[in-house]
């Protein structure tokens, strides 16, 4: 197993794989055990509970990404089209999302997120950063550099 780290002198440019050595597979460790609790802690800090965690990503894919059909959603959101046929059923019997004939295909239908998802998604980032800003709250100011320095190459990482 390998893992590419970024050279120190040259940002941007990546160096020779990790080693699978203890201290690398131990900052490894670490890192996914965090990420994966505080994601799951995160993902509980909701405003609608009658939304699933897919349907939430679903509405956050169409806010960042703007109107998709529903094959395009189902790539991004690694879903057979099936599942997300039926994601958008269920989004659109709640009212959060529409369907549009597609503008050059009159075959498909795009997705497109309403007024009322928008609302529901910001007041979820609100409460969301909210929670975080209080736990982060709790870091002594290096501890806070460090993250805060961090956040970025999480970015990185999550959209990679």
């Amino acid at each position: 197993m390998s893992y590419a780290k970024e050279m120190p002198d040259t940002p941007g440019r990546t160096r020779a794989p990790l080693r699978d050595s203890e201290p690398d597979m131990a900052a490894v460790n670490a890192l996914r055990t965090g990420v994966m609790r505080l994601s799951r802690r995160l993902r509980h800090q909701r405003v609608d509970e009658s939304l699933s965690p897919t349907e939430m990503s679903v509405l956050g894919t169409l806010a960042r990404c703007g109107s998709a059909t529903p094959s395009e959603l189902a790539r991004k959101e690694h879903v057979q089209p099936p599942s997300m046929t039926r994601i958008v059923a269920m989004l659109e019997a709640k009212g959060l999302v529409r369907l549009e004939p597609h503008p050059e295909d009159r075959r498909q239908k795009t997705v497109t997120q309403t007024e009322r998802a928008e609302s529901m998604l910001a007041a979820s980032r609100e409460k969301r950063n909210a929670w975080l800003a209080e736990l982060a709250g709790q870091l002594d100011e290096d501890e806070w550099a460090r993250l805060a320095a961090a956040a970025p190459v999480l970015e990185k990482l999550a959209h990679s």
